[in-house]
């Protein structure tokens, strides 16, 4: 998910974003955050932060186009009025999102989170503190951790490191605030 410029109100989250028009009767391309696109269109309510603010929004149709979506929101009946919308975030309420199985997790759970790897240089399986996970970007081969220095981490280098489990993240302890990854740290 992009970096956001304004902060989401407390319980929302950022699925998709308004790229642009589709037709002349209102219809606006969507590049959804969610893992395949028509998931989307599955939750019950929707939002778009504007500069603003927030506001509802109603999805009167919505179809799978490409990679994306394509959308008609109530009340957007032309060109112009979809044209204004370009660039704008879809949100929804983060109560909606479905149940994960066990080991798996939204990206809003891991940012934030602190890096832990074991120090190999020591030879001790002693951990030091890479930094905070600030964001996800998706490769299209797997999911990368942006992780960026913080109080009390090695160093001052921002890592990308992917976020492959069970062979690179070791553990996820979200209650405890952290993650264990198995990463070389002069890298």
């Amino acid at each position: 998910m992009p970096p956001r410029n304004q902060p989401l109100p407390e319980g929302m989250l950022a699925a998709g974003r308004i790229t642009g028009c589709y037709g002349v009767k209102g219809w606006v391309k969507v590049h959804p955050f969610t893992e395949e696109a028509v998931d989307l269109l599955h939750y019950p309510a929707w939002w778009l932060q504007t500069r603003d603010g927030i506001r509802p929004v109603v999805l009167d149709q919505g179809r799978v186009s490409g990679k994306g979506l394509v959308v008609h929101l109530a009340g957007v009946d032309n060109r112009d009025r979809a044209e204004e919308l370009r660039g704008q975030t879809l949100l929804v309420q983060r109560d909606e999102l479905p149940e994960l199985g066990d080991d798996d997790y939204y990206w809003h759970q891991l940012e934030n989170l602190e890096v832990w790897c074991r120090d190999a240089d020591n030879g001790s399986n002693e951990e030091v503190l890479l930094g905070r996970i600030h964001h996800l970007i998706e490769t299209g081969a797997n999911d990368v951790l942006v992780v960026q220095p913080c109080e009390g981490s090695i160093d001052e280098r921002e890592r990308l490191i992917p976020y492959l489990p069970e062979s690179v993240v070791r553990q996820v302890e979200l209650e405890a605030g952290r993650m264990s990854v198995d990463w070389f740290i002069d890298e």
